[in-house]
């Protein structure tokens, strides 16, 4: 296990959560665009390296990647734009948003044990 897989499963996980709230704009771990899959496996390595981080510790994370990257708040996300509307402040998001980084932090944390062990070699 690594940084970038523990990434994908919380892609996966989040992906698999906002279907089952209606949101089907999330594409697969493999098809994700590069920014997506940068900013998840930022996510992972932002709670690795601050063990007592909690899940609005993980959104304010996320505004700070997406603001250096140039997205603001906008009521449709728009990669184009890169308007988003999560981009506000932990309290002011839905809960069913809220849920979405209490998730990927359940991932990171159940996960994480996995990282000092030894993959196998494929042959």
């Amino acid at each position: 296990m690594n940084i970038e897989k523990i990434a994908g499963v919380a892609h996966e996980t989040n992906r698999a959560y906002c279907e089952s709230i209606g949101d089907n704009s999330q594409a697969s771990w493999s098809l994700a665009p590069e920014w997506q899959r940068t900013s998840a496996i930022d996510g992972v390595e932002f709670h690795l390296n601050n063990p007592e981080s909690q899940p609005q510790d993980s959104h304010e994370n996320w505004l700070k990647l997406k603001e250096s990257e140039g997205w603001k708040y906008g009521e449709v996300k728009s990669e184009g734009k890169k308007e988003h509307p999560c981009f506000v402040p932990y309290d002011q998001l839905p809960l069913e948003q809220r849920v979405k980084d209490s998730l990927f932090l359940g991932v990171v944390r159940s996960l994480e044990v996995l990282l000092s062990q030894v993959e196998p070699v494929e042959a």
